[in-house]
């Protein structure tokens, strides 16, 4: 690095940034010029004029929330950006402190010891942004179901027990109309589908207690209703907004969707962690170590103490996880298949972990290469009809058996 290139480091928190910007000497040292500044946009601005003026060309920086997002979009037009992972950058215990973390990350982003964090271009940050919250509103869709169930059960409403799906159409209709004051069970019950598991005088003895059911249940059960229609109105803007951006990748979206385990809605939230070509991971074997679906190493003395899976992106983890416990009961496909194979020997966990890594290397290569998904579960690999014919036959061998060849055993 020559006297001319400048490296800044800049240790984010909420109120306050720790910024250094080094230059290094003839003789191999760092000087530092250090400063401080806020958070608000004026601050950013003047942070952004004194790196224009001392002409930085690159910048590290640390945070262990979200702060760093304002800074990243204030710089990001005008020199690199990094973003070290906090952990990488750990002080000995005494030697903490707002500058010297700053310096620290200087010095150790030269050496290669950082750990840098993925960070992806403001339109990719828009895609997450949209499915992320789109998962948080279906996890508090659950979660208020399961209030919605509790509050039922303190009224005695066994509404829950001959429904299967509490917010399904039939159940939101028979709630909505005790939420509004009907008191008959047998009005209540002739609201529910033809298809209900529960028969209609199953559904109206559920209902008794509706007749004796208080004002005050009535109004919580109303209030409920009407946060369950909030959160489906605000699932369904994002699910119209998430197509809208990814409009122009639709073909991508449907190599990813035809992969067995995976749908429209899953492959939506692989492009928005990856992108859509997965141009930043120059292979699958790279991908799945970000991810965290390839068996980690800790080895000590040429001794591997484990092989448990390294922390990676979580939201990736997630859908790839969900993916594979549903690829595997799809029925004829290679996901099947090679969970039956693994499952007697590693179990389920580990089974469902092998698949999930095996969806996020066919995912890169779809996106990567720009291919479709070819299904080969339902024909038969000849190689490995052999190999296991084989093998079966050499442990039959070994336990005294007596095999005969086809020829022999047809006479």
């Amino acid at each position: 690095m020559s006297s001319s290139y400048r490296l800044a480091g800049i240790d984010v928190h909420k109120s306050v940034l720790a910024v250094v910007v080094s230059e290094l000497s003839e003789q191999g040292e760092f000087t530092f010029q250090r400063r401080k500044f806020g958070v608000l946009d004026s601050d950013l601005k003047a942070l952004s004029q004194w790196f224009q003026e001392l002409e930085v060309r690159e910048a590290v920086m640390e945070s262990t929330a979200q702060y760093w997002r304002p800074v990243w979009r204030a710089l990001e037009a005008q020199c690199a950006l990094h973003l070290a992972q906090a952990q990488s950058n750990r002080a000995p215990r005494g030697r903490k402190g707002d500058f010297r973390d700053a310096e620290r990350l200087v010095r150790r982003h030269v050496a290669g010891e950082l750990i840098l964090s993925f960070v992806p271009d403001p339109r990719q940050r828009l895609w997450r942004t949209i499915t992320r919250t789109k998962y948080q509103l279906s996890r508090d869709r659950v979660r208020l179901q399961n209030q919605l169930e509790a509050h039922l059960e303190d009224a005695h409403l066994k509404l829950g027990a001959c429904v299967s799906d509490l917010l399904g159409v039939s159940s939101l209709r028979i709630l909505s109309a005790i939420a509004k004051g009907e008191k008959d069970p047998t009005v209540l019950a002739l609201l529910g589908e033809e298809n209900l598991k529960a028969t209609a005088e199953q559904l109206a003895d559920g209902l008794q207690a509706v007749s004796t059911l208080s004002p005050l249940h009535r109004q919580i059960l109303r209030l409920f209703l009407e946060r369950v229609e909030l959160i489906d109105r605000q699932l369904q803007t994002l699910h119209q907004q998430i197509a809208h951006a990814l409009h122009e990748y639709q073909q991508a979206v449907t190599r990813l969707a035809a992969i067995p385990g995976l749908g429209i809605d899953s492959a939506q939230q692989i492009i928005a962690e990856i992108g859509p070509g997965a141009a930043k991971f120059d292979s699958a074997e790279q991908l799945a170590s970000w991810v965290g679906v390839c068996p980690g190493r800790e080895e000590s003395a040429e001794v591997s103490k484990s092989n448990r899976s390294p922390k990676g992106n979580r939201m990736m983890r997630r859908v790839l996880s969900q993916a594979a416990n549903a690829a595997v009961r799809s029925k004829g496909s290679i996901f099947q298949l090679h969970y039956r194979r693994l499952v007697s020997r590693l179990g389920h966990n580990k089974a469902i972990w092998a698949i999930a890594h095996r969806l996020c290397r066919i995912a890169w290569i779809l996106l990567h290469r720009g291919v479709d998904y070819i299904e080969h579960g339902a024909e038969r690999n000849a190689a490995a009809l052999r190999r296991r014919t084989t093998r079966q036959l050499r442990e039959l061998r070994a336990l005294g058996y007596q095999i005969l060849p086809p020829a022999t055993q047809c006479a």
